[in-house]
């Protein structure tokens, strides 16, 4: 597995057992800047699967370090390929909402076009079709505004600055849905065993070439980001309702310019993950009361 300190590598290492023997490399061995140190892992455990939780996901910062987004999120990917096509291992890797361009009037499926509208949802994308030129048995899982009770995210931060702070402007006019990293882990893992359930021990060659490709897997139901923002700090203050949080105003995207363009419409549908392998995922208010409970 890759990116073993990033918010999904530690919420798969937390579920180990489910997973079977796991090796998670720090980036000291395992650098996805560093093709080279990527063959050198792949090669040493020789794993059954890949699971790649680790991306360049610093959005605004990609726009001025193209070239290390396309290293990390794109070249990274078609040498796991490569490698894991040698070995036929499977490769489990996640990709983004951030791959369209959000002028759809629809939840997004996987048979609409791609069309990125900044340098991370580009490289991404080009991930996406690096993995598969690779010729590797792959599924890839595109989700959006992934958070939990740990690492870098919007709630830790909304969160933190409610109680910094008398007011917070949020945007309200991009559409989407929280994602949370532990369901995320549990519906790869739950994916893993379905897929070797059907293998039965032998090649997952035969299993991927079913089963294989671009699945939707974001959090069930749809709101803005002044939603997710208002609603986590209401939940909190019923936690602490002697303590002073923010007020929360919502605002369009136009004032809160930034250096990436995000899509205004972020929403997946994920009824293809549901009918193949039997996962729902978590609505994300169920999701946020969860997280919320941990912090």
């Amino acid at each position: 597995m890759t990116g073993a300190r990033g918010q999904l590598g530690t919420e798969l290492q937390q579920i180990r057992p489910a997973l079977g023997q796991l090796v998670a490399p720090l980036r000291d061995t395992l650098d996805l800047s560093n093709i080279a140190s990527i063959r050198t892992a792949v090669r040493t455990a020789r794993p059954r699967w890949i699971v790649n939780a680790g991306a360049y996901t610093t959005v605004d910062k990609a726009e001025a370090e193209p070239d290390l987004a396309f290293a990390i999120n794109a070249e990274a990917v078609r040498v796991i390929g490569e490698e894991a096509c040698k070995i036929g291992a499977g490769v489990i890797h996640l990709s983004t909402d951030y791959v369209f361009d959000g002028t759809a009037l629809h939840a997004y499926t996987e048979r609409d076009a791609p069309a990125p509208v900044s340098v991370y949802g580009a490289s991404k994308l080009a991930g996406e079709h690096a993995l598969a030129e690779s010729g590797a048995s792959h599924l890839i899982f595109r989700t959006s505004w992934v958070y939990g009770s740990h690492g870098k995210n919007f709630l830790l931060t909304i969160l933190r600055l409610a109680s910094e702070r008398d007011s917070l402007r949020i945007v309200a006019d991009q559409h989407g849905a929280p994602t949370w990293s532990r369901d995320l882990a549990k519906m790869i893992a739950h994916v893993i065993h379905q897929c070797e359930r059907i293998a039965a021990g032998g090649p997952l060659t035969g299993v991927l070439a079913n089963l294989g490709g671009v699945y939707h897997a974001a959090g069930a139901g749809e709101t803005t980001w002044y939603g997710f923002a208002a609603e986590a700090i209401r939940l909190q203050q019923e936690k602490e309702p002697a303590k002073r949080l923010a007020r929360v105003e919502p605002i369009p995207t136009s004032e809160y310019p930034t250096p990436a363009k995000r899509p205004a419409n972020s929403r997946l549908n994920c009824s293809k993950l549901e009918g193949q392998f039997g996962w729902k995922m978590m609505d994300w208010r169920e999701s946020l009361r969860s997280v919320l409970a941990e912090i």
